[in-house]
């Protein structure tokens, strides 16, 4: 290959650019990013960032003497993919040409229909909605979160810290249930009360709505209120949503690439077309373990899956690869640290096995038919990284069985 195009300028497009330089690419290499902030770490943004502990220039992922050969092009939005002809399509009209091409596009925020043009609705993807909702927090007033994921839960808890009134709207049964299950995700939720959070699971948002008497039209007015399906009011004078996000592959339609919940990948990161890959959030792998394709959205599967596609982009899809470990996150939430490693879906049992729900601070493991397949640390992180380790090696075990 003579040239390859990475889109995507975030930590899995740099992931990427990295193996290929690492694993002995020495030819032309484009990253194209839509934004035009050079890449940069966002877990922070929900966190520390918004707190002011971290600085735009510590959110950086690039080392100071760091040097891939690359040219970058930021600022640029990919607008279509021409897989005959193997070029990405810009919104400037421009074209890049290569012989390889790396999908690392990410996701984007869900919104709440007409919540768009709201001053004081935020969501928390990018480095600039980070900034826009620092400066609306350092007001003060009332915040209300809508979603229960990670994202939700991290800005609950860095605003309370900043000595917000905060109302955390959850859909489901409490927060995070959607990745803890929802037994370990009600001994965890305990934490938003211990700190003075109003909690409230069980309900949806209708909508939000404006302040009264404002003349110039909901577009352009500032939110006063979140409505709930069940009819509640929630005065606010800001408000976060964190209810997902989608993949960024509306640039794809067309192009032949396979699409579902993102681009449909091998369990190597391989597209339907040769000489394409994908990594990321917008990438949907195949994992042979559960026979379904499925996307993680989380910091280490962007970072630690790029060096198994590359390997297959320039070997085309000849390469041996290893299965990918089980994915893994982190928050951090009141000073606890919340580590999670597997998929509680597949589980059929928890048990708590090392300390106490009613302490915040404990080990839980998820078996299915006595197997381990998930693993639960809060304040435990000793004893949760022995466990991750182990439940990464019984997966290699049992792939390769």
């Amino acid at each position: 290959m003579r040239t390859v195009a990475v889109v995507g300028a975030s930590l899995a497009g740099l992931s990427a650019a990295r193996s290929l330089r690492g694993q002995g690419y020495d030819g032309r290499l484009v990253v194209i990013g839509d934004e035009p902030h050079r890449p940069y770490d966002r877990p922070p943004l929900s966190k520390e960032f918004l707190a002011g502990a971290v600085t735009e220039a510590e959110l950086s992922l690039e080392a100071d003497d760091e040097d891939l050969g690359a040219e970058w092009l930021l600022g640029a939005r990919a607008v279509g993919l021409g897989t005959r002809e193997r070029s990405v399509r810009l919104a400037d009209d421009r074209e890049v040409r290569a012989d390889g091409v790396v999908i690392a596009t990410g996701a984007t925020a869900r919104t709440l229909p007409g919540s768009a043009g709201l001053t004081g609705v935020h969501v928390v993807r990018t480095l600039d909605d980070a900034r826009a909702l620092r400066d609306d927090l350092a007001r003060g007033g009332r915040l209300v979160v809508v979603g229960g994921g990670f994202v939700g839960a991290e800005v609950v808890s860095t605003a309370r810290g900043m000595g917000l009134e905060v109302t955390f709207v959850v859909a489901g049964p409490a927060p995070l249930s959607g990745v803890l299950g929802r037994d370990m995700a009600a001994a965890v939720s305990p934490l938003h009360g211990d700190h003075g959070v109003r909690l409230l699971c069980g309900t949806g948002v209708r909508g939000v709505t404006c302040g009264p008497g404002d003349r110039s039209g909901a577009e352009r007015g500032r939110v006063s209120a979140v409505l709930l399906d069940d009819g509640r009011r929630l005065p606010a004078d800001i408000v976060v949503l964190g209810i997902g996000a989608v993949p960024c592959t509306g640039w794809l339609e067309g192009s032949g690439v396979a699409l579902g919940d993102g681009v449909r990948c091998g369990a190597d990161g391989t597209t339907s077309v040769p000489g394409v890959v994908a990594v990321g959030d917008c990438a949907a792998w195949y994992d042979p373990a559960a026979a379904v394709h499925r996307r993680i959205e989380h910091w280490t599967g962007a970072k630690e899956r790029a060096p198994a596609a590359v390997a297959a982009l320039l070997s085309g899809g000849a390469a041996p690869f290893a299965t990918p470990r089980p994915p893994y996150f982190w928050s951090d939430q009141y000073g606890v640290r919340i580590q999670f490693a597997g998929h509680a879906a597949h589980a059929d049992t928890v048990t708590v096995e090392d300390g106490d729900p009613a302490d915040r601070s404990f080990l839980a493991v998820y078996r299915r038919a006595g197997h381990p397949v998930a693993v639960l640390g809060v304040a435990r992180t000793k004893e949760f990284t022995r466990r991750r380790r182990q439940l990464a090696a019984d997966a290699a075990r049992t792939a390769t069985a």
